[in-house]
């Protein structure tokens, strides 16, 4: 179910070592280390498209995906997404319908060998973004900083690292259905004690995640974040890749929702959606998910249904700590994005705010006890 460069269970949906933070000096990739340290301070200035399409880029030289090079291939894909995602959503300066060829070839390039599509992901923004103080403590705030950012602002680092340690708290969930595979291998069921032990587990991560989701505010603003850096995670529309396609192509930007714990969870406890354009939305980005990632959520939906086997008390506890994350993700959404902005589009580019309310609801409909 997972590569040897990636363990579900022991560190969630984050890379299984801590992610390479630079090359090595000598390195002809270096370059990129130095690109990306000086981005936020070209980025205040006018003239950085011009510097950006006048750089040279080094090629990635391999033609196939290796586990050997994957952590460098992870940095590689990090420091060229956001210096591509900077180029097109630039703060303060015109729309461009172009990306040079110099910067569109290179991601291109990278991005087909990760599988993913040649745009700043969850992944490169959030799962292979960070590093560790103390190589000897948790992924977990006050102990993790990220490797490249927009600009400078630690409110970014925040938000963006809010996110890491969530992800680094899912390995509970991960390893709870690790288990499930395990004992339907083992017995061709599994077991009411199996259900509920493992449930437990879950609510228990829930919980802290939700602790964490809420910390948000505690060093971000949301004017800081709406108007200074959210812009730089924003879809490509209509944006031509020069020396790649002649037509126009759309891209959807970098959001939360590219993160697959939600849909491990939805698909391990059959919750089911009604059909919605915010459904079709977040069916769509899986693509934009890691395929290991995308095939895990694949194998959690082939479990038999949990509910018939699980105290009612308690998969009523686990459904309604989903529900009550999403609605403080809900809260976020308003607080941070929707009333700043009549167009209400997410940084994916879909009108989110119409159908948010409809997870926490259904949700909270697949309960044994109804509230």
């Amino acid at each position: 179910m997972s590569t040897p460069q990636d363990s579900f269970a022991r560190r969630g949906f984050l890379p299984a070592k801590d992610p390479l933070t630079q090359f090595d000096p000598e390195s002809k990739f270096s370059i990129l280390d130095e690109i990306g340290r000086d981005l936020p301070s070209r980025l205040l200035e006018t003239d950085f498209r011009r510097y950006a399409a006048l750089l040279t880029i080094p090629e990635w030289p391999d033609e196939y995906l290796s586990l050997n090079t994957l952590p460098e291939l992870r940095l590689y894909f990090v420091r060229l997404a956001f210096l591509t995602s900077a180029y097109v959503n630039q703060v303060g300066q015109p729309a461009v319908s172009s990306l040079p060829a110099n910067l569109a070839v290179p991601l291109t390039r990278v991005a087909k060998l990760l599988s993913v599509p040649p745009i700043l992901n969850y992944a490169g923004y959030a799962l292979y973004n960070w590093k560790r103080f103390d190589k000897n403590q948790g992924v977990v705030l006050g102990n993790i900083d990220t490797i490249q950012n927009f600009v400078h602002l630690y409110d970014e680092h925040w938000f963006i690292l809010i996110h890491v340690e969530i992800e680094a708290q899912a390995s509970a969930i991960l390893a709870a259905v690790e288990t499930f595979h395990a004992e339907k291998r083992r017995t061709g069921k599994i077991s009411e004690e199996v259900v509920n032990t493992q449930l437990q587990l879950i609510a228990a991560c829930l919980v802290q995640q939700l602790r964490v989701l809420k910390r948000i505010p505690e060093r971000m603003s949301h004017d800081l974040y709406f108007k200074v850096f959210r812009p730089y995670i924003r879809f490509f529309e209509n944006v031509k890749f020069l020396g790649v396609k002649e037509q126009t192509i759309n891209y959807r930007g970098e959001t939360g929702a590219q993160s697959s714990i939600m849909p491990v969870l939805v698909h391990l406890l059959k919750i089911e959606h009604k059909q919605s354009i915010l459904v079709d939305h977040l069916q769509e980005i899986r693509q934009h998910m890691p395929p290991t990632h995308q095939q895990f959520i694949e194998n959690t939906a082939q479990l038999p249904n949990l509910k018939p086997y699980a105290e009612p008390e308690l998969f009523d506890q686990v459904l309604e700590l989903i529900a009550q994350f999403r609605e403080v993700h809900f809260e976020w959404a308003k607080e941070y994005i929707h009333k700043h902005v009549k167009d209400s589009r997410g940084t994916g580019g879909t009108p989110y705010m119409h159908w948010l309310k409809q997870l926490i609801d259904e949700t909270r409909d697949h309960k044994h006890h109804k509230d």
